[in-house]
């Protein structure tokens, strides 16, 4: 048996490793070619919701830590819109610090 918070962060990177509920990359053209603004929010939204498991923060404490509505982060995440390079630099930041702290751990 390991213990619970063990079993808890173990999860958390099988949930990144498997890649569920990632948004998915836009319909390409005729020539296989992505919409460029759709597939780089879906690049983006995918990797911040990676680094977001990864410390096991839900996207309620990123926005709050953030200091922005927890409505846009989600719209972020689900690639529906293009966020400002403040916005995602606020988001980034959070993350980063979240990860230095795992790292302490």
């Amino acid at each position: 048996m390991i213990p619970e918070e063990e079993y808890d962060h173990l999860c958390q990177y099988a949930a990144v490793a498997g890649d569920v509920d990632l948004p998915g990359l836009p319909t390409p053209d005729k020539k296989s070619n992505y919409p460029a603004v759709e597939a780089l929010r879906v690049g983006l939204a995918r990797k911040l919701i990676r680094r977001r498991w990864s410390v096991g923060l839900s996207q309620a404490e990123v926005a709050r830590r953030a200091g922005i509505r927890p409505e846009t982060l989600n719209r972020i995440e689900k690639a529906k819109v293009t966020a400002d390079t403040g916005t995602i630099t606020k988001i980034v930041r959070v993350l980063e610090k979240a990860e230095r702290r795992e790292v302490k751990r």
